[in-house]
């Protein structure tokens, strides 16, 4: 896999025609702020296709307003009359795949909830397409083998998420061989000053109450729990090619130092920025160049504080058990995101307490032990061992 650390020739963009963009996920969070960057810069991307699973209505609009050729949704409702003349609707899931793959593609922008993206993202790296992703599970349940595909096809593979994005653009000229580490930062949460007793107790409302960033449900419920965090660091161990010892987490509830790099000689590099979403996607789309502006600036002069403490794994033990499912290698990590799809979901949906949803993670994960990652299928059938295991562990519902 070419790493997102890489620097490449890029022709400038006033020699060369507009990106073609593809998005997986446009109904969600870092779907519609990916629309809202490319509409912030119309004469720099043409959108040639879109997906989603929900929200037809919202697809539709965005059918429109940009253009694309084809586009394919899960549950099309109440709007198929309302679909757009003139753009193909494909079936899903197989159109994200196609849509991926497309050899007209400059980009595929991978923001699906899941394991749903998997496919399509092995599509556009077999075709050599270069994958933005914002999608932890891809890196996360088949690092290696989309790194090996990567590499086949001289693609790349760009990070969205703003952790990743920071760390990409403090290695931008560095050489791999002055980083001593990389630290990825975490705003704690809704429950970052809670008690031991209140998280466990807590129900789905109040995780979903994320102080900084507006996310979707899944990745919301996952920064309460520190799972997202935990699922990072074995992103940035395929992404930077960085041994699991030399990434570590550090807590900052403002959100503002998204990222930092430590080097041989002490000195430490931050990417500070306003926390929106925005950054992070308009510098992948628009790499090895930056864009005009989506978003709000960073007012310096409005900072109080930048205040950083370690994590409290006594407290949060999915960061732990993330960790320790990259280090375990193999099919662990890909046990462990099934298993945390069932269990948020479950969360999610009313199903009980937040104690009771990281009990069932941590027991799917002791109850699936890990098998050699020696194929997609192979970490495809281990997400659903993980899901069947946390799925029976919350009464097989």
């Amino acid at each position: 896999m070419r790493g997102a650390a890489d620097q490449r020739s890029v022709t400038p963009p006033a020699a060369r025609r507009r990106t073609r963009v593809v998005i997986l996920g446009c109904t969600g969070s870092i779907g519609t702020q990916t629309l809202d960057v490319i509409r912030a810069n119309p004469d720099r991307f043409e959108v040639l296709g879109l997906a989603c699973g929900a929200n037809a209505e919202l697809l539709c609009r965005q059918l429109r307003e940009f253009g694309a050729r084809a586009a394919c949704v899960r549950d099309l409702g109440a709007s198929a009359d309302a679909w757009p003349a003139g753009v193909e609707r494909l079936p899903y899931p197989d159109g994200l795949a196609h849509m991926a793959e497309l050899p007209e593609a400059d980009l595929v922008v991978v923001a699906t909830v899941g394991d749903a993206g998997f496919v399509p993202t092995e599509r556009a790296l077999r075709a050599g397409n270069t994958v933005a992703l914002a999608s932890k599970e891809m890196l996360v349940m088949g690092g290696g083998l989309f790194r090996d595909l990567a590499d086949a096809a001289d693609a790349a593979i760009l990070p969205i998420d703003s952790e990743h994005s920071a760390i990409w653009q403090c290695l931008a000229g560095e050489s791999s061989a002055n980083v001593r580490r990389l630290v990825l930062t975490a705003s704690g949460g809704p429950f970052r000053t809670w008690p031991q007793a209140k998280i466990r107790a807590a129900a789905a409302p109040a995780a979903l109450a994320h102080p900084n960033w507006d996310m979707g449900p899944k990745i919301t419920v996952d920064s309460a729990s520190l799972l997202n965090k935990g699922l990072e660091i074995i992103e940035a161990h395929w992404l930077f090619r960085m041994p699991y010892d030399a990434i570590d987490v550090i807590v900052h509830p403002e959100s503002i130092v998204h990222s930092m790099v430590e080097f041989c000689d002490g000195s430490l590099m931050a990417q500070l920025g306003a926390p929106d979403m925005r950054l992070p996607i308009q510098y992948a789309l628009g790499y090895p160049e930056r864009l005009r502006q989506a978003h709000a600036p960073l007012d310096l002069t409005q900072l109080r504080r930048l205040t950083f403490e370690p994590p409290d794994e006594r407290r949060f033990p999915l960061l732990a058990a993330a960790r320790a499912a990259g280090m375990a290698g193999g099919t662990a990590p890909a046990a462990l995101c099934g298993a945390d799809d069932a269990a948020t979901a479950w969360f999610i949906q009313g199903g009980g307490s937040f104690g009771r949803m990281v009990d069932a993670v941590l027991a799917a994960m002791d109850a699936t032990p890990p098998a050699p990652l020696d194929s997609l299928e192979a970490a495809l059938a281990a997400h659903g061992r993980g899901f069947e295991a946390a799925r029976q562990r919350l009464g097989g519902v």
